[in-house]
């Protein structure tokens, strides 16, 4: 299994979430001077996480749930991560701005 796989696999039975989009960026940090002191093969992501778990949560509780899930890989596998959380109601109004043109 790979980082990616084993990520989306936390947070998929972590926090029920039904959608979890991770893109590798790694590539774009290469140079980044912290990485030298990051574990080997840690990487940077960008992640999608929608839960109906967020509901109620503000932004910052929405990203603890996530880190709290990750806690072990962010020691590991991840050097760094950001984040953007939904709710399943936020994520389809999300997605019907996109379809008109009007994301934000």
């Amino acid at each position: 299994m790979n980082n990616i796989e084993k990520i989306r696999l936390l947070l998929t039975s972590g926090l029920e979430a039904t959608v979890v989009q991770i893109k590798d960026q790694s590539h774009l940090h290469h140079h980044h001077s912290g990485k030298k002191h990051a574990p080997p093969d840690s990487g940077h992501y960008d992640a999608v996480v929608v839960s109906p778990q967020f509901r109620g949560q503000r932004l910052m509780q929405q990203h603890r749930m996530v880190y709290d899930c990750l806690k072990a890989e962010m020691q590991t596998i991840i050097h760094a991560l950001a984040l953007k959380t939904y709710t399943p109601e936020e994520w389809s109004a999300q997605q019907v701005l996109e379809v008109e043109g009007t994301a934000l």
